[in-house]
């Protein structure tokens, strides 16, 4: 009778410690947003420090309420320029609040500029309507296999040029590269899935930057994290994609959640790069 007892204690310990951590990845760690910076190139001179979101995916359990907090968050590092690598809105169709979430990102201040890209969220669910103008009226340049020259003082200038999503979109990389010249003391090129990557290994940019994983979003230890379809060889943080030339790719792990509204053991993220030209 007595190892019953305890047999039972230990049971019903386990329940309620199954039910705090599911719980914590239901209500907390969705909420939680962590800053993670990096310094690049720092043996150079002047530096531009860009601030990239990803996958904020608006919904009914990731609303506008938070997007605003999230805005704010990000004004507080005085970036110079601020991307976004896809997927605006988790599904259109069930939440449209344009107009809420065009009036949010438009509050977001950056002094150089601020630029995305298309996800394959961004096509589906009826957003590929409202995608495009919802960001121009939020003061984003939209970059589709296309890029644009930004000076930077001192006469340096970088290029930063965006990819069409992989999915669902049109990419083009030809395209892109055909905007490009050896005269850029830093080249960065913006796309959604990180897969990609590959596809501009023998080219001469210094960074990717990718979302669209979520790093997983659920990471339980001992077990495989779940991967989706071109984001299979890289899903979280920094990889080198070319050593002869330095190029890195970054993988962002995303604002938003996807199919379930949980995070375990990945919170939420914002990611600075201090980038010295």
């Amino acid at each position: 009778m007595k190892n019953f007892k305890i047999v039972v204690k230990i049971v019903l310990l386990v329940v309620v410690l199954i039910g705090l951590l599911v719980g914590y990845a239901f209500k907390i760690e969705p909420k939680m947003l962590v800053v993670h910076s990096y310094h690049l190139n720092e043996d150079k001179g002047e530096s531009v420090k860009i601030v990239q979101i990803s996958d904020i995916q608006v919904s009914e359990t990731y609303t506008v309420n938070q997007l605003n907090r999230l805005v704010e968050k990000i004004n507080q590092i005085s970036p110079d320029m601020i991307v976004f690598t896809g997927d605006l809105f988790e599904n259109f169709s069930a939440f449209p609040q344009k107009q809420e979430v065009t009036d949010s990102l438009s509050q977001l201040n950056a002094t150089v500029g601020k630029f995305a890209v298309w996800g394959n969220r961004d096509y589906g669910g009826g957003a590929f309507k409202i995608y495009e103008d919802l960001l121009t009226n939020a003061d984003f340049t939209l970059l589709n296999n296309n890029g644009v020259t930004v000076p930077v003082s001192n006469d340096k200038k970088l290029f930063i040029g965006g990819i069409d999503d992989g999915l669902l979109g049109k990419p083009d990389i030809d395209l892109l590269l055909s905007q490009m010249d050896d005269t850029y003391d830093y080249e960065i090129v913006l796309m959604h899935e990180p897969d990609m990557a590959e596809l501009l290994k023998d080219t001469s940019v210094n960074l990717l930057l990718a979302g669209h994983s979520h790093g997983g979003q659920i990471r339980i230890p001992f077990m495989k994290t779940i991967k989706t379809s071109l984001a299979e060889k890289y899903d979280d943080g920094f990889y080198t994609i070319n050593k002869d030339n330095g190029m890195q790719l970054y993988v962002n792990t995303g604002i938003g959640t996807s199919r379930i509204a949980a995070r375990f053991m990945v919170p939420p993220e914002i990611a600075v790069f201090t980038i010295h030209l």
